[in-house]
């Protein structure tokens, strides 16, 4: 069984700390959902996970099956088992999608066999045009399209743990039903841990949490089952951003991130 901990992880941007002590552990087969107002670290959280360019870690520990990821570069924590499906997939010109995935297979020791037909079964599960699986890694592919080729990916690497910041942005109501069946799919068959990162109740529909992490200005403030998202859809972050002002005696810049989406 594979086990993501997470033990009071500080880290900031260019001088300012955004992760203020998260203490999260995520094991296979689980899906934790993290959910927070605008500004509150998600997007933080995620990049300092994969070892983005840019943050400083100031504390704390990340571990993946006991082994220190925060010492390790990005190609690293992948080959050993975390993947990211990033909000704003990235477009990589002149590289093909199955050239990618063969050599992220080689990287983590898996054998690659036949990628192409593995990305052909990926791809039929989610109703991701096969047409598209000629193209350079997410080249001329909308929002959604892109969305779908980040699940493609996560269906034919396997890997232990993912974090999917965003995955529901941008997808459409039956490309959404896609992604979020699949991603389920991987938890209950290969026994992917998942930490979801999301502002809306409709992927929770679909992708059923075990646990809810509520994320203010840098902390966890309270962790709940699924019906914590009820509350927040009749509550909002209000509670629990007056008792943050309370606890800090100000609220936080909530652009403090510049590599952020400024209204996430």
């Amino acid at each position: 069984m594979a086990q993501l901990t997470i033990t009071g992880l500080r880290a900031g941007v260019q001088g300012r700390e955004i992760l203020r002590g998260i203490d999260l552990t995520v094991r296979s087969g689980e899906v934790h959902a993290v959910m927070g107002p605008n500004g509150a670290g998600k997007s933080t959280l995620s990049n300092v996970l994969m070892g983005a360019p840019g943050y400083e870690v100031l504390g704390g520990l990340v571990t993946l099956d006991g082994e220190d990821l925060l010492e390790l570069p990005t190609w690293k924590r992948a080959a050993a088992g975390l993947f990211l499906a990033m909000q704003y997939p990235t477009e990589v010109p002149g590289v093909a999608l199955e050239t990618m995935l063969t050599e992220a297979l080689v990287a983590t020791g898996k054998a690659s066999g036949d990628v192409h037909a593995l990305m052909a079964a990926e791809a039929e599960r989610i109703g991701f045009d096969e047409r598209f699986l000629s193209r350079p890694l997410n080249v001329d592919l909308s929002g959604g399209e892109k969305k779908r080729n980040e699940t493609l990916q996560l269906g034919v690497l396997q890997p232990k743990i993912a974090v999917l910041d965003e995955i529901d942005s941008g997808l459409d109501v039956d490309a959404l039903a896609d992604v979020s069946r699949r991603v389920e799919e991987l938890t209950n068959q290969s026994g992917l841990g998942v930490l979801a990162i999301t502002h809306y109740q409709r992927l929770l529909t679909v992708l059923r949490p075990d646990v809810v992490h509520v994320l203010v200005q840098g902390r966890i403030v309270a962790s709940g089952g699924p019906e914590l998202v009820e509350q927040l859809e009749e509550t909002g972050y209000a509670p629990y951003l007056e008792e943050a002002e309370v606890l800090d005696g100000a609220l936080a810049d909530p652009f403090a991130d510049p590599f952020a989406d400024p209204f996430k």
